[in-house]
């Protein structure tokens, strides 16, 4: 197995040193492995924005990142760093993308704060940390260190060429090797902002999550996290290298570019390489897929196919999702959904199934179980049940059956600013980090979610902190087991249930899950999973 970077590997151990002209005016100064960086204070906090984990990835395009080369002035660490390049609006990108931001209570080196490290969403194709919903001062706030990390994604992260071209054997699995990097750099640099590289925590949403997921089957990931947190976002199977090569091929035929010579992709225009995710996906029909591959390098079992993976069923894991997801990403306002009625119920729900069974089954199923239902509500549930919900099952079912330190969540917490979206995917973003009245929350901040917002915070820091999200005077949240299926649920007054909307799991469970990718075709951004390979029960 290779290592992430082969030329420059971050080395363990640095020392905390503050220089006086900046300390007079009370700006923290760190000093890292690479050299030293100013924050700010704010809050009680020290913050740290744009910190830089890698090299400037457009002078290694397609290929492994490699760690930064040191510095000897004081760099400022106080504005947010450039996104990733992608078909989604950001503020600023630039292939210069691969830095961290950092919310610590102290510098102490002592101080052995848990870490939460957030990865965030937007499938592998977009998104970004910089989203004001992702600050990580309310829960810095709780005595914890918070680090959020930008990576490569879409085609400059995930593009597969090892098979066309051996300069480019990394490249499937970029993006991935990006994020260990910055887990690396966290192991060696954290204990100089009050964080336990011991005590390392990753958290992501949707996108977010399926990272996570697929890192616990990468060995080069291995030791370098201790607990993880997948919200809405699941990776049961890479994507083969066939199937891969198939969406490479299409990517390249939109380009103009010959597999016999990729030196273009080299050098044409950052915006152009944007550009060729127009292309067909020659597996799933809208635009291409950019994912994590099976590249037997890298990557050499899916993460959770056939199992579990072995190597992290050690790693106590918090998996969840919404109640609505689909709200989310199928406009309740749009034509598909003020259009629904009884007759064309099946046909529309066909549409945003990953479950190969019939919808005029699945409907009638639903009426004879919630007669009082609406189409639409129908429509949502099944939806949800039958696309966005059947990885995290799999998922939680597989560590269960390896007797794996599991808890599942779901979200019922349901919008009181947009009630026709209900739970909708994305709303655990702003309850776990406390940003309710963020641009895009969709919780409001009233009592309710204030509740809401507190519990899933508290169970998440303690998750942080021991490995178990229980603590004392809490409601028991038992391990997730075959035989009772225990729930936390996150709402107003949240509690644990015992296999909440079993009927569901059970009515989808009697086919395999295909896979799928959430939005395909209409809302690229919204990908979750890239699962060429069903799993099969």
């Amino acid at each position: 197995m290779p290592h992430c970077d082969r030329r420059s590997v971050l080395g363990a151990g640095l020392l905390m040193t503050a220089s006086p002209a900046w300390a007079m005016r009370g700006d923290p100064v760190v000093t890292t492995r690479s050299g030293r960086i100013r924050g700010t204070r704010e809050g009680g906090l020290h913050v740290f924005r744009g910190v830089r984990y890698g090299q400037d990835t457009a002078q290694h395009r397609f290929r492994a990142p490699v760690a930064p080369v040191p510095w000897r002035d004081v760099v400022p660490a106080t504005r947010f760093a450039p996104s990733c390049p992608q078909k989604a609006r950001q503020d600023a990108t630039s292939e210069d993308c691969l830095f961290l931001n950092i919310w610590t209570p102290g510098l102490e080196r002592g101080a052995r704060r848990p870490v939460m490290l957030y990865i965030h969403g937007g499938a592998y194709s977009n998104g970004s940390v910089v989203d004001p919903l992702n600050d990580g001062r309310h829960l810095a706030g709780q005595d914890v260190v918070v680090v959020t990390v930008n990576h490569r994604l879409n085609a400059l992260g995930y593009l597969y060429l090892a098979r066309l071209d051996t300069r480019f054997a990394d490249s499937g699995n970029a993006g991935q090797l990006d994020l260990i990097l910055a887990l690396r750099w966290v192991r060696d640099n954290i204990a100089a902002f009050g964080g336990d590289p011991a005590n390392v925590l990753v958290f992501g949403q949707s996108g977010g999550g399926a990272k996570i997921a697929t890192m616990m089957a990468m060995p080069a990931a291995k030791g370098l996290f201790h607990r993880a947190v997948t919200m809405s976002g699941q990776q049961v199977t890479a994507s083969g290298p066939i199937n891969a090569s198939r969406r490479t091929a299409a990517y390249l035929a939109k380009l103009g570019v010959t597999p016999t010579d990729l030196d273009p992709l080299l050098t044409m225009p950052v915006e152009r390489v944007i550009e060729g995710l127009d292309a067909t996906d020659p597996i799933l029909g809208g635009g291409v897929y950019m994912g994590p591959v099976l590249d037997m390098r890298w990557l050499e079992r899916h993460p959770f196919w056939p199992d579990a993976a072995p190597q992290s069923n050690a790693i106590p894991m918090m998996l969840g999702n919404t109640r609505d997801e689909t709200r989310a990403f199928i406009d309740p306002a749009g034509p598909l959904v003020k259009g629904l009625d009884w007759a064309n119920l099946p046909q529309a729900m066909e549409r945003e199934l990953r479950m190969d069974l019939s919808p005029e089954w699945i409907a009638a199923q639903y009426r004879a179980h919630h007669p009082d239902w609406s189409p639409e509500r129908i429509f949502y549930a099944a939806t949800t049940a039958g696309r966005s919900w059947p990885g995290q099952v799999i998922e939680a079912e597989a560590r269960a059956a390896a007797g794996a330190p599991t808890w599942v969540y779901q979200v019922d917490f349901q919008s009181p600013t947009q009630p026709e979206r209900g739970a909708p995917h994305t709303m655990d973003i702003a309850l776990s980090f406390g940003t309710l009245d963020a641009p895009g929350s969709f919780t409001g901040t009233g009592a309710g979610a204030r509740a809401a917002s507190a519990a899933m915070m508290a169970r998440f820091v303690r998750f942080a902190r021991a490995g178990d999200p229980n603590g004392a005077g809490d409601e028991p949240w038992p391990h997730y087991r075959l035989d009772r299926r225990a729930t936390m649920i996150f709402d107003a007054q949240s509690r644990v249930e015992d296999d909440p909307r079993g009927w569901e799991r059970r009515l989808f469970a009697r086919v395999p899950y295909i896979g799928g990718v959430c939005g395909r075709g209409r809302n690229p951004t919204l990908r979750i999973w890239a699962s060429d390979i069903p799993r099969l029960d």
